[in-house]
């Protein structure tokens, strides 16, 4: 179980105001509510957004990942100390119950046992863990074309990232983190209690295991430095408006060599002027005339990034009927969808006067009325 200190400090469901058996769908619309009203983009120079902003990403990133959230979910049942102190149970010490047994082993599984570190090294107990970087989300303005054929295009985001002078280490060019004096590397001092021995991470590292006596003036030593990057993205064809494409590990830098977070486009679909969607097809409306609905004839419709095409429309043609152009919808890898072709029937309002006579002449010649099923 990656138990992390954080996780008994914060209440990630009341970050993101859900309740703690809300459902995934819910977890995940809340935080994309959230993360647009805080998105640093959105709120320029302003320091409060931004921490609440990398708040929020904190919380999804736990409860917006099944595993993580169950993880989560069981160290806080477990409560601060994991089981060892507070009102446990009647003798306010262990609570050995059935149902919690597992959850009590990992732990102590946890504090006790020698954990893996990058590389499948021995990470020793207390030891400060890599922590992986922050998800961010940003995004993607389209044309319609592009989003049903696919374009590679780039996004433009600020946003922290590895420090462009030291390279992520923290340290000032030429020079490189060295080990703690104090835990000699390994991030963690033993804490003699009688009988017992305890580790608990090096006051002076932080558990890191090294320190930085010359560091990096751009980044003060963190690693990171805010600033603009340039990512490029595959989009691929069909993609629908609000779609979410995962760019792995193009996130937040990692801390203490941890891997980047993972970056979220969020795609914004243009509207066209004549074409909408319909799953893998396009649609389009296509205003006829009275006398080609009732005559019959042949028109011709535009395609999307073809030549236009010629529609037979039969005669007795009422307003709303659709007709289907084969291959001239979305193409994706699998399958190719056709383009709906919705008739209109345009009533003119504004005859001339042989108009006016001819459509007379046609009403003179109809005596019976279509509305003659409505008289009883």
């Amino acid at each position: 179980m990656a138990i992390q200190q954080e996780w008994l400090e914060k209440n990630y469901y009341d970050v993101l105001g859900v309740d703690e058996d809300a459902p995934a769908k819910t977890i995940k619309t809340e935080y994309r509510k959230l993360s647009r009203k805080y998105h640093p983009d959105a709120n320029a120079g302003d320091d409060a957004a931004e921490d609440k902003f990398k708040e929020i990403s904190a919380a999804y990133d736990v409860i917006g990942d099944e595993d993580k959230r169950k993880e989560y979910d069981e160290v806080r049942k477990l409560g601060p100390m994991g089981g060892f102190g507070g009102d446990q149970g009647s003798g306010g010490g262990f609570n050995f119950d059935a149902g919690g047994l597992g959850d009590l082993g990992d732990l102590l599984g946890g504090m006790f046992s020698q954990g893996r570190g990058r590389g499948g090294a021995r990470r020793p107990p207390g030891a400060a863990a890599p922590q992986r970087g922050h998800d961010l989300e940003t995004a993607l303005h389209l044309s319609f074309h592009d989003s049903v054929r696919g374009v590679t295009t780039s996004v433009h985001l600020v946003s922290e990232a590895a420090c462009s002078t030291c390279n992520g280490s923290g340290a000032k060019p030429g020079t490189s983190p060295s080990a703690c004096g104090q835990c000699h590397g390994q991030g963690v001092v033993d804490d003699n209690q009688g009988g017992f021995s305890f580790s608990r991470p090096c006051p002076r590292c932080g558990g890191r295991g090294s320190v930085i006596s010359d560091p990096c003036q751009t980044c003060s030593g963190t690693g990171a430095e805010r600033r603009p990057r340039e990512v490029k993205v595959r989009i691929p064809a069909g993609v629908k408006n609000g779609q979410r494409i995962k760019l792995s590990k193009r996130g937040g830098p990692g801390g203490r060599g941890g891997p980047a977070g993972d970056l979220f486009v969020v795609v914004d679909v243009a509207k066209h002027q004549l074409f909408g969607r319909k799953g893998r097809h396009l649609t389009l409306v296509a205003p006829i005339s009275f006398a080609e609905a009732a005559l019959g004839a042949q028109i011709t419709v535009p395609t999307l990034d073809s030549d236009p095409v010629t529609l037979k429309i039969p005669e007795g043609t009422k307003t709303g009927q659709t007709f289907r152009v084969k291959g001239q919808g979305v193409a994706t890898a699998k399958t190719t969808g056709d383009l709906l072709v919705t008739v209109e029937v345009s009533v003119p309002t504004d005859l001339s006067d042989d108009q006016r006579a001819a459509l007379e002449s046609l009403a003179a010649a109809t005596p019976d009325s279509p509305r003659s099923h409505f008289e009883v």
